[in-house]
């Protein structure tokens, strides 16, 4: 319903309130991913995943390039997982 609507109906709080959104809902589709293992229990020992995301995070904060961020996590993971 929100997606037929244009951005000039809403009001400024109403578009801020929205701006959000992305943001809020990142997390929670990140969060199984990163956490969670095949079978849907929470892990913390021995997961690569966990020490990509940190790392990426970090080249995310530092360098402010989302293609930095995703190629770091991604050469960061996969050498956790086929080098260690």
């Amino acid at each position: 319903m929100i997606a037929l609507l244009k951005k000039e109906m809403f009001n400024d709080r109403i578009r801020e309130i929205l701006s959000f959104v992305p943001s809020a809902i990142f997390p929670a589709i990140i969060f199984p991913a990163i956490f969670l293992d095949n079978s849907g229990d929470f892990q913390l020992e021995n997961n690569p995943k966990i020490m990509a995301a940190i790392i990426a995070m970090l080249i995310g904060i530092i360098s402010q390039n989302i293609i930095a961020t995703i190629i770091s996590g991604l050469a960061s993971y996969w050498f956790l997982i086929f080098m260690v």
